[in-house]
């Protein structure tokens, strides 16, 4: 199955592709998993370890998942096939559960082998994938490895590896988990110590008592005792941290090296004009926030901060007067926003909260107004060269846009301030484009509205220093949110009457789908049950009687922009009160009237985008409704993030609990290519300790070691992993 050429060395092992190593037909089905070098075969851990005394409890296995088992061989059967094969059956157990193991065969003979390991009484791993059959669960054709051997004379004898913890690696359809660990076994074989270069300085290894690179692979993979991987798994995870950190450090020390354009403020100015007609009171998260940023954007260092707060928040209010100070002197800011319609709501916000102050060069500008536009890639070519010129000239003062803000057109007069709204949407190369349009390093704040627990922001965000909205603005509305039934006629009938009583009552109401119409497949299709669409749901709310005589809109991305523009408008005002739409609502949308939100296959949608969409309503003076209509079943993990978010609102609890759930990869962009571009062993929400211990070492390597001209084994594991995608993992949250 697998092959190792002779000329392989272990110093240039781990770089190595593994088409130089392994069988063709064997790296073809390791590709399922993601590896492609020998280094990334053996950063493929186990997921787990049983122990080989322990018989795996089968009542805990959940159909089609693909599995390693251990159990006992209760009896066996065979018999002819109704197409005259043979068909073998295998009983084992747990002690408690039974499960069936089927093996099929043109022909007895070719079942001899199975019958003769597969005795009663004998235990043996079992590896497939678990399906159903006459309401029980069962492995069809499974490869199985004997636990016991026998010798000549036919006496069981144990193999000396046999009491080892047995490593459970992932599989997949074209690749079992016991090929995975010959795969494995056989680039482990020919590594020693010494040969390769250790991403974790000695000092560092010293400091925490963590094992060499070369023996932790051993020990993570072949195991002798539970100390031994328990051993390997602490250093790797630190190397995880080490490296991440590290990066971070060096970021941190290179944007300290910098040189920025100082931005004080400038009193009677616009951002004291705007203050001083503000309608609301800051809150005093605001306030604090406000003069941390004012503080930082007056120094000729350039500012890097992340914003993060809950829903409603008021982020948007405290980025405003960032900018306005910048405009006051004498820079301009850019805003950049992922989706049209969320360039266009920030547009909207910003020239509503400014008034004449934004109105420079039309009639009834309030004195040294500045003037705010719009860049996107759908405008008419007369509208981009207006725009564009604004910008080249220093006209507008705050030029809001997409994308097309990184177009080689875009020209700005003096760049002091980049923005960026819900920056996980845009890579690390994207941001210096815009960057490089200014003369000097220009100020950045990155703004997210999904709440990031401590631990995230210090291994996402570490290079940024963090500020946090805790507080909601006086006047907002508290959002209550129950989960529907989607099998409950009963409760679906009322969903709709809240819907219509809102609207009638002069609020609005959105209504959630995940899906814009029956051909779009893209969050996949449930077997079961449809997900809802856009367009169906359009057309079942027009026939739905508590909606008669209520107009209902749709929103959502194949829409032209001027077809968006004038939906979000008649929703707004009111003309149509119900809008049916995709996640394209998620962030940033803001209607205060808006009192009611029903979120169709809520199920489907993680914990923080239900938060989000949970955040469109109660910015009002009116409460707020949140319905998540759900078929999920009781005691789901999906059932089980509705229950959070019906239990509480909290976006931080919300988050750390959506992390649990998911891979800490996803966090940093598993869409990766590779396998170890994601975390494998970290975990952000659980090993804080982790994270700061590797924090304070890497910050004090980089101090003396800038360019890691001492540690060639830690650069490259860093250049590495940046290699991925061509893009920055450390900038994907």
């Amino acid at each position: 199955m697998v092959r190792l050429e002779d000329s392989v060395g272990a110093d240039d092992l781990l770089g190595r592709p593994l088409t130089a190593v392994l069988a063709p037909g064997t790296v073809r089905a390791l590709a399922t998993l993601g590896p492609r070098t020998v280094g990334d075969l053996l950063r493929l851990y186990p997921r787990r370890y049983v122990d080989p005394g322990t018989l795996t409890d089968l009542g805990d296995l959940v159909e089609g998942e693909r599995v390693l088992v251990m159990g006992e061989v209760l009896r066996t059967s065979s018999r002819r096939t109704a197409k005259g094969g043979s068909m073998l059956e295998v009983i084992v157990g747990d002690g408690t559960h039974e499960m069936r193991m089927v093996f099929f065969a043109g022909h007895a003979s070719r079942l001899g082998y199975h019958q003769k390991v597969l005795a009663r009484g004998r235990r043996a791993w079992f590896s497939g994938e678990v399906r159903r059959y006459r309401d029980a669960l069962e492995l069809v054709h499974p490869e199985f490895d004997e636990i016991s051997q026998t010798d000549e004379g036919g006496d069981a004898r144990l193999d000396p590896r046999a009491s080892w913890p047995k490593p459970v690696y992932p599989a997949s359809s074209k690749i079992n988990a016991f090929d995975v660990a010959k795969a494995v076994a056989t680039v482990l074989g020919p590594l020693h110590a010494g040969e390769i270069d250790d991403p974790l300085p000695e000092r560092v290894r010293a400091a925490g008592d963590l094992l060499p690179l070369v023996e932790a692979l051993r020990l993570v993979h072949e195991p002798r005792t539970e100390a031994d991987w328990r051993r390997a798994r602490k250093r790797l995870r630190f190397e995880e941290a080490f490296v991440l950190q590290t990066e971070l450090a060096r970021r941190r020390a290179q944007a300290a090296g910098r040189v920025s354009v100082a931005r004080p403020p400038r009193p009677g100015g616009l951002l004291d004009a705007f203050d001083a007609r503000l309608p609301f009171r800051l809150t005093d998260g605001q306030r604090q926030v406000g003069d941390e940023l004012a503080a930082e954007l007056a120094r000729p260092v350039p500012m890097q901060r992340l914003l993060q707060g809950e829903v409603g928040s008021g982020k948007t209010v405290v980025a405003l007067r960032a900018m306005l100070q910048v405009v006051d002197a004498g820079g301009q800011a850019v805003l950049l926003a992922p989706t049209e319609v969320l360039a266009a709501q920030h547009l909207a916000s910003v020239r509503a909260m400014l008034g004449d102050l934004g109105q420079a060069g039309e009639l009834g500008a309030a004195e040294h107004a500045t003037r705010v536009t719009l860049l996107t890639g759908s405008q008419t070519a007369a509208t981009r060269r207006r725009v564009l010129a604004d910008a080249a000239s220093g006209a507008a003062g705050i030029v809001i846009g997409t994308h097309a803000l990184l177009s080689e057109q875009v020209q700005l007069a003096d760049l002091g301030l980049v923005v960026v709204d819900e920056q996980h949407r845009f890579g690390v190369e994207q941001r210096d484009v815009l960057r490089a349009k200014a003369d000097h390093v220009p100020h950045t704040l990155v703004m997210t509205a999904t709440p990031i627990p401590r631990t995230v922001a210090m291994t996402v965000f570490g290079d940024l220093e963090t500020s946090t909205l805790t507080e909601v603005p006086a006047g907002r509305s508290p959002v209550t949110t129950h989960v529907v039934p989607a099998d409950r006629p009963a409760w679906m009938e009322r969903t709709w009457q809240r819907v219509a009583d809102a609207a009638r009552d002069g609020g609005r109401a959105y209504v959630v789908a995940p899906r814009i119409d029956a051909t779009d497949t893209t969050e996949g299709a449930d077997d079961r049950r449809p997900l809802a669409s856009v367009v169906e749901v359009v057309e079942q709310l027009a026939a739905e009687p508590a909606l008669v005589g209520i107009e209902v809109g749709q929103l959502h991305g194949r829409m032209t922009p001027e077809a968006k523009e004038r939906a979000f408008s008649d929703f707004a005002s009111g003309r149509v009160p119900v809008l049916v739409a995709t996640t394209v609502i998620e962030v940033g949308v803001d209607v205060p009237e808006a009192t009611v939100v029903v979120v169709l296959d809520a199920d489907r949608f993680g914990i923080s985008q239900l938060h989000q969409l949970r955040g469109r309503v109660g910015r009002g003076t009116e409460p707020g409704l949140c319905l998540l209509v759900s078929a999920a079943p009781a005691g789901s993990d999906a059932a089980m993030r509705l229950a959070a978010l019906e239990r509480t609102t909290d976006g931080f609890e919300l988050a750390r609990l959506d992390l649990e759930q998911r891979r800490e990869g996803d966090v940093l962009g598993a869409a990766q290519s590779g396998t170890a571009s994601s975390l494998r062993l970290l975990r952000v929400t659980r090993d804080e300790d982790v994270i700061v211990a590797a924090r304070a070492q890497a910050q004090a390597l980089v101090a003396a070691d800038p360019d890691l001209a001492a540690h060639p084994g830690l650069r490259a594991e860093i250049e590495a992993r940046l290699a991925w995608s061509g893009e920055d993992y450390l900038d994907r949250a």
